[in-house]
């Protein structure tokens, strides 16, 4: 069940580096938001398709709940990491808001399973390090402003909150808890275009961020299977 949990999660990342990618490339032809309305719906049409083709029982309450949380502090996460990087250097913002959106749920998982062995507290060790040397570039001298800072932080907390709640929902639930959440990132984004005062983009405007849809939703899929089958700091 370990090596099942973490073939899941190693096919969860690929996914997720694949939407990150294509979801990027898709921002220079909208805006983010817009992107993330793309993307969101896309996702949700998927997700449906294949509960309604898995026939999966309807969520309990619970997991709802962790569903519609997920979602919002998702799309907050997504969102806000958007706007950090739009006006602070990427050399500062992305190893902050990477370190940090996976130390919580690595925190949180030893809190509620324990002391992992030592050879994998080395290999968090180890995890952290790449994900900061990875995510960091030489290419800017700036140095990030205190409001920046701040933005990133919350991103990189969002991000961790959503890894955190989606690992929360009950085992066997899947699907639908993950249509429920695609749901609420939709509306989040259709109202932070309304508020901005921006056009929604049309379904064939951007493949490219109906792509970033299609592979985030996978990696969202194959993240919360890897939850059920191994412990969440492993995840």
């Amino acid at each position: 069940e370990n090596l099942l949990g973490v073939f899941f999660a190693l096919t969860s990342a690929a996914a997720w580096g694949g939407g990150d990618f294509s979801g990027g490339i898709a921002t220079r032809r909208h805006g983010p938001f817009q992107v993330l309305v793309l993307s969101s719906l896309c996702g949700m049409v998927l997700l449906s398709a294949l509960a309604l083709v898995w026939r999966e029982a309807p969520p309990s309450a619970q997991s709802v709940m962790w569903a519609v949380l997920a979602g919002a502090v998702g799309t907050v996460g997504i969102a806000t990491l958007y706007r950090a990087l739009s006006t602070e250097p990427m050399a500062s913002v992305a190893p902050v808001a990477a370190v940090i959106g996976v130390a919580l749920p690595v925190a949180y998982g030893i809190g509620l399973e324990g002391m992992p062995r030592f050879i994998r507290l080395a290999g968090f060790a180890l995890a952290f390090l790449g994900i900061w040397l990875v995510s960091r570039t030489s290419t800017s001298s700036r140095s990030i402003s205190r409001r920046g800072f701040l933005l990133t932080c919350l991103a990189g907390i969002c991000i961790g909150g959503f890894l955190i709640a989606m690992a929360r929902i009950e085992t066997g639930q899947v699907l639908l808890p993950l249509v429920i959440a695609r749901l609420v990132s939709f509306c989040i984004a259709c109202l932070l275009i309304r508020t901005q005062r921006l056009s929604f983009p049309s379904l064939v405007s951007n493949p490219l961020a109906l792509l970033a849809g299609v592979l985030d939703s996978t990696g969202n899929l194959f993240y919360l299977l890897a939850t059920q089958f191994t412990r969440l700091d492993i995840a």
